[in-house]
């Protein structure tokens, strides 16, 4: 990856209105968690809530090149690649709440989120655990033969996991279509990947592993969506897995609306600088300059993404909670496997 992810945006050549498609679905991203981030403060939401404030751009590269068939999975900070597929706002604020109508019908909360109508097969907290998941899909399409692929997200700290690395070189010797997209925000929950590896960059361990990768500007969503399509292409034709390290940010706490310097280990002059680098505000700036969105279009459209967000939050605090049998009849089955 050239430059040091500062520069601006650079369109690419030709029609840019689809770009405007790309700006909504980051905004509602944005809006949707600043109002999950808002209702926890206030003692609404009780669900633990990871927040992907700032790093929303990962998330929508890559789903520009999901079709129906292929299979991605998550971790615990998936609310963004939930509605970057095109899922329910109702159902993730429905989900929060603990509602009958949520999509994981109020049995998941915020980590445990499924959509396989949109592809994602599932999202849990437990770091690394959907990786060697994602692989099997990934062996299911091959073995289908249809061109499917699977996504596995997870962030830096997940690379220290075990389960990774031996999914990596399965995936490797396979020749699986797997996209390992790495969103890497420099934090495993609170502590700065200077302090858990001799070296910054995740990509090593694809070199290791000999899986090709690429290292990506993540607050630049055209670069991701440029590198997940050339990615995502060359595994639909048969090219084994590839590599994504995504660069980017969180701006909120490693769990809860907090912003980030918690702990003590985040200086607060850090989180300015990557504020500056709003992935959000970078590509409506370019669009601007463009002439695609008018100068007054992104505030615009985050004000009716804010409107479109309270009426779901709305409809979904009015909504039930599950009847109390489900509880059982959720997890248990009395059918006896043949």
């Amino acid at each position: 990856m050239a430059g040091s992810c500062h520069e601006p945006i650079a369109l690419p050549d030709g029609d840019t209105a689809w770009l405007l498609d790309v700006l909504r679905r980051m905004v509602t991203i944005r809006a949707a968690e600043e109002k999950i981030g808002d209702m926890v403060a206030a003692g609404r939401i009780r669900c633990p809530c990871h927040l992907a404030i700032g790093q929303e751009a990962p998330a929508v590269g890559v789903a520009l090149h999901i079709r129906p068939g292929d299979r991605l999975f998550g971790a615990h900070r998936s609310h963004a690649h939930f509605l970057a597929l095109g899922g329910s706002v109702h159902g993730l604020m429905a989900e929060v709440l603990g509602k009958d109508t949520g999509v994981s019908r109020g049995m998941g909360g915020s980590m445990h989120l499924i959509d396989r109508a949109r592809g994602l097969y599932g999202t849990v907290p437990i770091v690394g655990a959907t990786i060697p998941i994602a692989a099997g899909a990934a062996l299911a399409a091959k073995m289908d033969g249809k061109g499917a692929v699977a996504v596995s997200y997870f962030g830096d700290g997940a690379t220290e996991e075990g389960v990774f690395h031996e999914t990596m070189n399965l995936a490797a010797t396979h020749k699986l279509p797997i996209l390992f997209c790495c969103e890497h925000n420099f934090f495993a929950s609170h502590l700065h990947v200077s302090l858990r590896q001799p070296a910054m960059s995740v990509a090593r361990f694809a070199e290791a592993h000999q899986v090709p990768w690429v290292r990506v500007d993540g607050n630049d969503v055209v670069a991701m969506a440029n590198a997940a399509g050339e990615a995502i292409a060359t595994m639909r034709a048969g090219g084994g897995p590839r590599f994504i390290e995504a660069v980017t940010y969180r701006w909120r706490g490693h769990v809860g609306p907090r912003e980030d310097d918690d702990v003590g280990v985040r200086r607060k002059d850090d989180l300015h600088l990557w504020k500056l680098r709003d992935p959000v505000r970078r590509l409506g700036d370019a669009l601007v300059a463009a002439g695609t969105l008018s100068p007054d279009g992104l505030p615009a459209m985050v004000a009716q993404a804010t409107e479109e967000v309270e009426a779901a939050w709305q409809q979904a605090d009015r909504d039930p909670f599950p009847a109390a049998g489900e509880l059982l009849a959720r997890v248990y089955t009395e059918e006896v496997p043949q």
